[in-house]
C-alpha cells in the first residue's frame, strides 16, 4: 500500500485557513482490506461507528482505563512493511507515524478509550480539554503535574509555546498547518519563520510554566480536536536539535527508542520518568517492544496465521489481510479470537471534472448506473468493502446522518432504467466519458466493471491507465484531460470542517479539489460553517452540506469504503484498530502469560 495523498495547497479559497491533508497507508490499488461492516460475516455483530464526546477534568486523570485481563510486562513484537518516516512530532502527517508517537509523544489533548467504540476528548498533558473564550477566538490549557521529559526536567508552557512556533521553521515540511494559520495567515510561512532567530509569536501567552493560551485571529471551536493531532506532539524546547530532531527525538510517552535500524527494526524500552497517573490514554504494559519492518501483507499474515514461537506475541499496526487470505482467514474458526476488523474512516471518491463535464444530468445518471455489488465483488464481497452513500465518513464524522439519494442501498447493482431516463433529459444522451485509472491488476478489473455498467446506460467509457507512481500527479493538473478518476481524502478530526473545504476548496494544481467545484455560494456557506462557535450545530450544518452538494451539484460518486482484516498472535492482548485512524492502537496492547 502507499501513503494516501496529501496536498500542500489545498487552501481553503474563502480566506479561513489552508489544509495539507489527513494521510493514511492505503489508495487506490491497494489490497483488499476488510471490515465489519454489513453483511460481513454471519452471525457478526453489526458495525457501530465511534462515539467521540468531550471529557472532563476528571476525564483527562490517569491512568488509562485497563483492556479487559491486561497484564503488565514481557516483550511485544510489530511487524509491518515500512519503518517511519519522521520521528519529529513537526514532520508527522501519516497515521502510521500519528500512531507510533503515542509510545514516545505527548499532546495537549488527545482521545481517551472508554470502552470498545467509545472515545472522549481529554486533557493529555493539559489537566482537561481546554477553555475556550472571547467566541472560540481564544483557548487556555493548564499543564498537570508531574508530567516529564525523558531526563526527569518538567514539560512547561514554554515547551509548548516552543513546539507551536518551530512548526514554523523552513526546515519543518510535513505535518498539519491548522494551528500556525490560525495564529497567523494562510501562508503561515511567509508571516512568521519560526524561533531560531529569537523571534516569538505574541499570539501565544505563557503568564508561567503551568500554563499557555492561544489567541487566534478568527473563531475556531474545535481548536482542541486540532491540537490532539500527532503533528502538534510537544517537543522539548532545550532539547531541539531542529533536524537532527527526527532521529533523535526527546521522549515524553511511556518509552523511549533505544536502537533503531532504519528500514529494518526499532526497539523501546520504558521511560523512567513517564508517570501513568498523569496519562489518561496511554496503558504503557508490555515492558519492551520490537518493531520489524520490511515484510508484505502476505508475509505478516502468514507468520500471524501459522501463530509459531516468537510470533505468538506479534501483531501489525496496518498490515491488512490480503485478497489471497481473506476467505481463508474469515472462514477459520479458529482465527476469529484474533481477527480485528473495522471499515475505513476515509472518504474516497469517483471525482467528475467539472470543467469537462457540465451537465448535472449525465452526472446524476453516472451516479444511478454505478456497479457498486460489482465492484465490492471484485475486492472480495462485503467482508472487504461497503457501500457508502454520502461524502462524509460515518466513522469519521460527529453528527454523521445518513442518505441515499442514488439508492444505492436498494439497487446496489445500478439503476440503468433511471440512467437513461435522465441521459434522455441531458445535453447529450449519449455521451463519452473519459476515465482516468490506476493501473494495477485491481483496478485493471473494476475499469471493466464501470465500463460495461455505464455503456449498458449508453455511456461510451474510454478507459486510460495511469502510471501508479505519478497518478496523482496527473489527476491533480486542473488542465487534464480526464472526465472522472479516483481519488481520498480523510479527516484530520471527527468534522466536516476537514474534509469538505478541502475536496471543495481551491482549484489549483496538486489541490485536493478533483472535481474542480468552484461554486461562490459553496464557499461562502463553508465559510459560515467554519465560523459557528456551537460544535453540535456545525456538524449538523455540514452534514446537511454534504447531502446538498451531492442533490444539486453532484460533483462524485460515493466510493466503496474499504474494511480493515487484520491478525495478531494468540498472546497479544487489547488488540484493537482505532475506528478514527484505521490503525491499531497500541495504547492497549499487553502480553498475556
Amino acid at each position: 500500500m502507499t501513503v494516501r495523498k496529501r496536498s500542500a495547497v489545498a487552501v481553503l479559497a474563502i480566506g479561513v485557513l489552508a489544509l495539507t491533508g489527513a494521510c493514511a497507508k492505503g489508495n487506490q490499488g491497494a489490497p483488499a482490506v476488510s471490515s465489519g461492516g454489513p453483511g460481513a460475516q454471519a452471525g457478526a455483530e453489526p458495525y457501530k461507528p465511534p462515539t467521540i464526546t468531550v471529557g472532563t477534568a476528571d476525564d483527562s486523570k490517569g491512568p488509562a482505563i485497563e483492556p479487559e485481563g491486561v497484564v503488565r510486562g514481557g516483550a511485544v513484537t510489530m511487524i509491518d512493511r515500512d519503518d517511519f518516516s519522521h520521528l519529529d512530532p513537526a514532520q508527522v502527517y501519516s497515521n502510521t507515524e500519528a500512531n507510533f508517537g503515542l509510545l514516545i509523544a505527548r499532546t495537549l489533548t488527545g482521545y481517551k478509550r472508554v470502552a470498545k467504540g467509545d472515545y472522549k476528548l481529554v486533557g493529555d498533558l493539559a489537566t482537561d480539554a481546554g477553555t475556550p473564550s472571547d467566541g472560540g477566538r481564544t483557548w487556555t490549557f493548564t499543564l498537570k503535574d508531574g508530567v516529564k521529559w525523558q531526563d526527569g526536567t518538567p514539560i512547561t508552557s514554554q515547551d509548548v509555546k516552543w513546539t507551536i512556533e518551530r512548526t514554523f521553521a523552513p526546515f519543518i515540511t510535513q505535518g498539519p498547518t491548522y494551528v500556525q494559520q490560525w495564529l497567523t495567515e494562510v501562508d503561515h510561512k511567509k508571516a512568521y519563520q519560526g524561533p531560531y532567530d529569537g523571534k516569538h509569536l505574541e499570539n501565544v501567552e505563557t503568564p508561567d510554566d503551568k500554563t499557555v493560551v492561544f489567541r487566534f485571529k478568527a473563531p475556531h471551536a474545535d481548536a482542541n480536536y486540532a491540537l490532539a493531532m500527532g503533528g502538534y506532539g510537544i517537543v522539548s524546547k532545550a532539547g531541539d536539535t531542529k533536524q537532527k530532531y527526527d532521529q533523535e527525538p526527546v521522549s515524553s510517552g511511556p518509552y523511549v527508542i533505544k536502537a533503531h535500524a532504519v528500514d529494518k527494526s526499532m526497539d523501546l524500552e520504558r521511560n523512567p520518568s513517564w508517570d501513568p497517573a498523569t496519562d489518561p490514554i496511554r496503558g504503557g504494559y508490555p515492558d519492551t517492544w520490537h518493531l520489524e519492518f520490511g515484510q508484505e501483507a502476505l508475509q505478516v499474515t502468514d507468520r500471524l496465521m501459522a501463530d509459531a514461537g516468537p510470533d505468538k506475541t506479534a501483531f501489525t499496526f496496518y498490515s491488512p489481510t490480503p485478497p489471497e487470505r481473506l476467505q481463508q482467514v474469515l472462514g477459520d474458526p479458529a482465527l476469529t479470537p484474533r481477527l480485528m476488523r473495522s471499515p475505513s474512516p476515509y472518504g474516497n471518491y469517483y471525482y467528475f471534472n467539472l470543467d469537462r463535464m457540465k451537465d448535472v444530468k449525465i452526472r446524476q445518471a453516472v451516479n444511478y448506473a454505478w456497479p457498486s455489488k460489482q465492484i465490492q465483488q471484485i475486492y472480495g464481497g462485503p467482508a472487504a468493502v461497503a457501500l457508502p452513500t454520502t461524502i462524509l465518513n460515518e466513522n469519521s464524522t460527529l453528527g454523521y446522518t445518513s442518505y441515499d439519494l442514488f439508492g444505492r442501498q436498494a439497487n446496489p447493482g445500478g439503476d440503468i432504467a433511471k440512467a437513461k431516463e435522465l441521459l434522455a433529459q441531458s445535453s447529450n444522451p449519449a455521451p463519452t466519458i473519459v476515465y482516468a485509472y490506476n493501473q494495477t491488476p485491481l483496478q485493471e478489473r473494476i475499469t471493466v466493471a464501470i465500463k460495461n455498467a455505464l455503456e449498458k446506460a449508453g455511456i461510451k467509457v474510454v478507459a486510460k491507465p495511469l502510471d501508479r507512481k505519478t497518478y496523482y500527479d496527473s489527476i491533480g493538473l486542473v488542465k487534464n484531460e480526464f472526465d472522472m478518476y479516483w481519488g481520498g481524502w480523510g479527516a484530520d478530526w471527527p468534522s466536516g470542517s476537514t474534509v469538505l473545504p478541502v475536496i471543495f476548496g481551491p482549484v489549483a494544481d496538486g489541490a485536493s479539489n478533483y472535481s474542480h467545484l468552484n461554486d461562490p455560494a459553496l464557499k461562502k456557506e463553508m465559510a459560515k460553517i467554519t465560523a459557528m462557535t456551537d460544535l453540535d450545530e456545525a456538524n449538523a450544518a455540514w452534514m446537511a452540506l454534504d447531502k446538498k452538494v451531492q442533490e444539486t451539484i453532484t460533483p462524485l460518486v460515493v466510493a466503496e469504503n474499504r474494511i480493515a482484516n487484520m491478525l495478531h498472535g494468540s498472546k497479544v492482548g487489547g488488540a484493537e484498530i482505532d475506528p478514527q485512524q484505521w490503525i491499531v492502537s497500541p495504547n492497549t496492547i499487553f502480553v498475556k502469560p
